[in-house]
């Protein structure tokens, strides 16, 4: 699944699948129940695709954490967002050596490693796909200009 059609929601908790739009908002379903309902507008509606880590070099898409902390995990679950914060520094300095340290709290550390786990639960890290989707309608559309 695209990393655009996952949402996450301040104030709620979990991961969220967009489904659509409404007249004031979206339609989405909550990745752990299953629960479909409208967001409104007025909340602060995040994709994925749009998150980033900071680095001492640039930002790190989120999609890139994902794949590091996929790798270094073997596909596997990831540590428990729960564990202890020295657990959870050195985790993250393993996967990202470059982190900035001043700007990259413990609490985003472990935002990122709980949806890791999350997406990794409902076997939604397949990342290529979406690599492949996008070079196909590049294809397409040189393919139908000429």
């Amino acid at each position: 699944m695209k990393l655009s059609k996952i949402l996450a929601i301040a104030g709620r908790p979990g991961l969220y699948k967009l489904l659509g739009n409404t007249k004031n908002g979206l339609l989405v379903e909550s990745i752990l129940e299953g629960r479909k309902f409208p967001v409104f507008s007025t909340e602060r509606i995040s994709s994925l695709e749009e998150i980033s880590i900071f680095t001492e070099e640039e930002d790190l898409p989120l999609k890139e954490v994902f794949v590091a902390i996929k790798e270094k995990c073997n596909g596997e679950q990831a540590i428990s967002h729960k564990a202890s914060k020295g657990e959870l520094l050195s985790f993250i300095e393993e996967v990202i050596p470059t982190y900035d340290k001043d700007r990259v709290y413990i609490s985003d550390i472990k935002k990122m490693i709980q949806w890791y786990n999350i997406l990794q639960t409902n076997d939604l890290l397949d990342f290529e796909d979406e690599d492949s989707e996008v070079e196909n309608n590049d294809t397409v559309e040189e393919t139908s200009n000429e």
